[in-house]
């Protein structure tokens, strides 16, 4: 075979052989994509009525769309012989990957929850598997997991194939419903996952024997070795699981694989809680913190925009102490309101000590409540309140953090006390706009963004030596420039705005990264680095620095350093989403899949979260469809898109976006007529649309080309 061509195949070698069939990698012609191509052996179909329901199933598997699940593309016939050509996944079966030894619990926890993530996609569209076991769940080098043979399913309800089809030669696996030849449901797969899952954790099989009768007598009447036997250290949890799924009454059973999920979802987050709390035991750990969002206490509750921002200039100001960890204010954030136990929150977020406070602003009266409280046990460590007049707002913020700092027993240098001592304006009028200007600036919409920089202006009028109020100005305009309004005029404020925030202090961080942008953006891409580099080193933990730096690396095609920034930029900010689904582009870029998907199923679970507490922010709700069509979730994707859409229909940046997710599906009419539409709007990235391999469907047509010279 090796060598032929079947139909448009192109045979080029045999992957493997089993009872029903031999499969083969090969080359389709037509899609010029690399395949797998299974031929059936004549025998394993004895009858008409067994050909009919075979195609009749494999056409139901074809329709399957999960990133899980390995796509079925065609089912054909040559010479009496069926054949399915499907997915080429690269990576060993799971069978073969145990042959090491039992897997890490963690581990075991992502491969089984992707396959019960799998079943549930298939349950819910009748598709029963039949034939779930460990050499039919291909697994890549970065445990991305997917079933194969999808093909032999049967719809619920319909009729049994023959025992081939059930077993493949594999008794191990059977439920006892089919040892005993009874009628099955989706409760058999729950069976087999169960098996699987076991054999994860211990190398070995649940239920053996020497013959095959002996194991079918196994799975009938004898209970598995307990876990605990076999390995140590196996949360208790997780051994419920596994002998719920393997009850032998379908009653006792679990009822559906969403049970299931619910269930591991549960103990992953427990066992993540476990490990922190042997990490909390360790001698010399790093101290860390987390700064919670400080709670409005006013009475008229219309200072939250102030709490946030003396929460952000705390945070701002420990992240420039060497010896601390800081939690980032993206994840720190994400428990605003959440009336969840500190010690739990503290776990989560991998610190051992958390400091929560209140604010209360009445005129020119000012009372901020703080504690530092110790994840350990919960107790504070210290408390303080703190009753000034308004103009004492920046000593409170640096006691505070002087606070924290003698309660960690952190020796600071003199650099480090400069800035802990550096107030953070010096007209508390000018302060209290330039927050404003933040709470707005971070709603990331059009008319909030020209409102963030009247605010920002209004800053200055107050103090015209703010810095950070100019660098607050520049960030405005390269961003209405960069997903609004691609106007000349917004990228000459910025530039002037960046130049000025510099030359009132060349020390600031965020000016150089404004400066980086915007100089990035007049295609100064020398000088764009200078400054990016010089923001980095001023401060190491400025996000912004990284993802923007990033950003202008991956115009210039430099891929390999994208993909480099993108990561240090999500090691800085681990629950901002927007890094890790950049990350999975660049890594596209680099012709790395199994990179490009990890870093956007990273991408996906920060975002879903993004997306709970900010349901209309359209870009995320664009980066994420984008992100689900690369997994493979095609229906997910599109009501993403719609969303998004929805939520902001004349942002040209979206629509930009709905039109590299109509490119990713190949329909090319409506990628076009949304990429038109997002230039009229004021899209005009010209060296990016030029780098997005998003659009690489579109790139030989004609209106495509004449719509790209219109563009500078």
């Amino acid at each position: 075979m090796i060598g032929k061509t079947i139909s448009h195949y192109k045979i080029v070698e045999k992957l493997g052989e089993g009872g029903m069939g031999v499969v083969y990698r090969a080359e389709d012609k037509k899609l010029k994509r690399t395949v797998a191509l299974k031929f059936f052996r004549p025998l394993s179909f004895s009858d008409e009525e067994q050909r009919r329901l075979f195609i009749q199933e494999a056409r139901a598997a074809a329709a399957l769309d999960h990133p899980n699940i390995c796509t079925i593309y065609e089912i054909d016939e040559v010479d009496d012989q069926f054949f399915i050509s499907m997915a080429y996944v690269e990576g060993v079966d799971l069978k073969e990957k145990l042959k090491a030894g039992p897997l890490e619990v963690d581990r075991v926890l992502y491969i089984g929850l992707q396959i019960a993530q799998a079943l549930e996609s298939a349950h819910k569209k009748g598709i029963i598997h039949h034939d779930i076991k460990s050499a039919n769940i291909m697994v890549s080098a970065d445990d991305h997991a997917r079933i194969m043979d999808f093909g032999l399913a049967k719809m619920a309800g319909g009729t049994e194939l023959h025992d081939e089809f059930i077993s493949g030669g594999t008794s191990a696996y059977i439920s006892p419903e089919q040892a005993r030849g009874e009628e099955t449901d989706h409760r058999t797969d729950i069976w087999a996952w169960g098996v699987c899952f076991y054999e994860m954790l211990t190398g070995q099989l649940p239920f053996r024997g020497t013959y095959e009768a002996s194991v079918v007598y196994s799975i009938l009447n004898e209970d598995p070795a307990p876990i605990s036997d076999l390995r140590g250290g196996i949360p208790l949890k997780l051994e419920r699981i596994i002998e719920k799924a393997l009850a032998k009454e379908l009653d006792e059973r679990y009822q559906s694989v969403t049970d299931v999920i619910k269930e591991l979802k549960k103990s992953e987050e427990e066992l993540k809680l476990e490990v922190l709390d042997d990490q909390y035991a360790e001698e010399g750990l790093v101290p860390s913190v987390a700064v919670l969002p400080f709670a409005d206490m006013s009475p008229e509750k219309d200072q939250e925009y102030f709490c946030d921002g003396i929460t952000e200039e705390i945070i701002n100001s420990l992240t420039r102490v060497v010896g601390l960890r800081v939690v980032s204010r993206t994840s720190a954030f994400a428990y605003k309101e959440k009336p969840e136990d500190i010690r739990k929150i503290g776990r989560k977020l991998g610190v051992g000590t958390i400091l929560e406070g209140s604010v209360r602003k009445a005129g020119t009266k000012l009372r901020i409540t703080t504690q530092l409280i110790n994840v350990a046990d919960g107790y504070h460590i210290w408390t303080e309140q703190y009753n000034r007049e308004l103009e004492d707002v920046f000593a409170i913020q640096e006691e505070i953090a002087e606070n924290i700092v003698r309660a960690l027993e952190i020796e600071l240098n003199e650099k480090e006390k400069d800035v802990l001592e550096k107030p953070a304006a010096k007209d508390v009028e000018a302060y209290d706009f330039y927050l404003r200007g933040r709470k707005y600036f971070y709603q990331s919409k059009r008319e909030s963004i020209h409102a963030a920089c009247d605010m920002f202006e209004k800053a200055i009028e107050k103090d015209p030596s703010y810095a950070r109020a100019y660098a607050g100005i520049a960030d405005c305009y390269t961003y209405l420039f960069l997903y609004f309004d691609r106007k000349d005029e917004n990228l000459e404020e910025a530039m002037k705005a960046s130049q000025k925030a510099l030359e009132l202090d060349p020390e600031l961080a965020e000016a150089h990264a404004a400066r980086g942008l915007a100089v990035a953006l007049d295609h100064q891409y020398e000088e764009s680095e200078r400054e990016f580099e010089r923001a980095i080193r001023l401060n190491p933990k400025l996000f912004e620095a990284y993802y923007f730096y990033a950003r202008a690396s991956f115009v210039r095609s430099e891929f390999e350093k994208t993909a480099r920034l993108y990561e240090q930029a999500a090691r800085v900010d681990p629950e901002n989403y927007l890094a890790p689904m950049m990350l999975g582009f660049a890594y596209r870029g680099l012709n790395q899949t199994p990179k490009a998907e990890k870093a956007y199923r990273r991408g996906m679970e920060l975002v879903e979260k993004h997306v709970e507490m900010n349901p209309d922010d359209s870009r995320a709700l664009y980066l994420g469809s984008s992100a689900l069509i690369e997994l493979g979730e095609r229906e997910k994707s599109m009501e993403w898109a719609k969303r998004a859409l929805e939520a902001d229909p004349n942002n040209p940046y979206n629509i930009y976006g709905i039109a590299c997710f109509h490119s990713q599906l190949g329909e090319v009419d409506d990628a076009l007529h949304f990429f038109e539409r997002a230039v009229e709007l004021g899209f005009a990235h010209k060296e990016w649309i030029e780098n997005d391999t998003d659009l690489d469907p579109l790139r030989d047509h004609p209106r495509f080309k004449a719509i790209l010279d219109t563009l500078e």
